[in-house]
């Protein structure tokens, strides 16, 4: 096996404390670190001084999908705790979705949320998951916006605030479906865009929804036994014509988080120039992957072993991103969703 492939080598150790449990405040004060590929150079920032390491003619590419109250929290039809997380709606009206505690829930039992919500439990998919069905009344969205938890990943080791509604959000999330924030978007605020724009980047949008499966580990020894995800992304018409004219004159593309990168290069695949359209991908980036349209990234620093650290490792290297990642800990930069970010030009 080629070392790029060993999972081992995508391992790195991180003090518990460094892991952020709250977000940033104002959202732009959190630390920015950048780094120069080519000369592998490292800058110690702050994200509200972003504009000033962008060029004049850059194109940011943001992902706006929006995230939902996805953690249904109720108790069995005998008493018990149990918590139903959605995932995504599936063909004939049911859902898929997660269920705890998941050996005493069985197909035909009743999981009550609140007064005019119930979940059903009609069976087992293939990856663990359950095949359920929501009985309510009244509008589904608005029910679960107001019974419905923010999912907060599970290191954030805490009960969700009514504070996270907001922001485990980025400030231009608009179509819902995720169960998970793009993260590397949360250092935006209204301001700033503001900033970017009289700079004169450019900024356009893209939704991938988020799925849970981000966050599952690479348990295979050798990455590209790993069985990646499947997540929905839309491509519109006016990214698709912004990424094509700015890789047409030489502008760099900035993706803002991994998802970003993920559906631009999913779409690049399929057609490039790139053409509007909807898809799943399941498209696993690693070292040896050529990069069409990504020039740059906006990131949150990622899990070990995870297929975020390894994409992100074909985007730099794998050796000049765990000597950023050193960095970033001796550093004391904060990780993970609430975390610090990264800016690779």
């Amino acid at each position: 096996m080629s070392d790029k492939y060993d999972i081992g080598l995508y391992d790195y150790e991180l003090p518990e404390g460094l892991i952020a449990r709250e977000p940033a405040s104002p959202r732009d004060s959190s630390r920015l670190l950048v780094l120069e590929r080519t000369t592998e150079r490292l800058i110690d920032s702050v994200f509200r001084e972003l504009p000033s390491f962008l060029q004049d003619d850059d194109l940011l590419v943001v992902n706006d999908t929006r995230v939902f109250p996805a953690r249904l929290l109720g108790k069995k039809t005998t008493g018990g705790k149990a918590e139903v997380f959605l995932l995504e709606p599936i063909e004939g009206g049911f859902w898929e979705a997660l269920v705890r505690p998941g050996k005493r829930l069985r197909k035909g039992d009743i999981v009550e949320i609140a007064d005019d919500l119930s979940v059903e439990i009609i069976g087992r998919l293939g990856d663990g998951s359950r095949k359920i069905r929501l009985i309510h009344n009244g509008d589904l969205w608005e029910m679960l916006e107001k019974v419905g938890h923010t999912p907060l990943p599970f290191y954030i080791d805490r009960p969700d605030r009514p504070e996270d509604t907001e922001r485990y959000q980025t400030v231009y999330a608009n179509s819902r479906g995720a169960v998970a924030a793009p993260t590397a978007g949360l250092h935006f605020t209204e301001n700033l865009i503001e900033k970017l724009d009289k700079k004169g980047v450019d900024i356009v949008r893209l939704t991938l929804h988020i799925g849970w499966g981000t966050f599952k580990g690479i348990e295979a020894a050798d990455i590209r036994a790993h069985s990646m995800h499947s997540e929905y992304y839309e491509i519109p018409d006016k990214t698709a014509q912004a990424v094509n004219e700015a890789k047409a004159v030489g502008r760099r593309v900035i993706a803002v988080g991994t998802s970003t990168i993920r559906a631009l290069e999913s779409a690049a695949l399929k057609d490039m120039p790139l053409k509007a359209h909807s898809a799943r991908t399941e498209l696993f980036i690693m070292p040896g992957f050529e990069f069409k349209t990504t020039d740059g990234a906006i990131t949150n620093f990622h899990l070990p072993k995870s297929s975020l650290i390894v994409m992100i490792s074909a985007l730099t290297g794998r050796e000049t991103i765990l000597a950023a990642y050193k960095h970033a800990i001796d550093k004391k930069y904060r990780f993970y969703s609430y975390g610090d970010a990264m800016l690779i030009l």
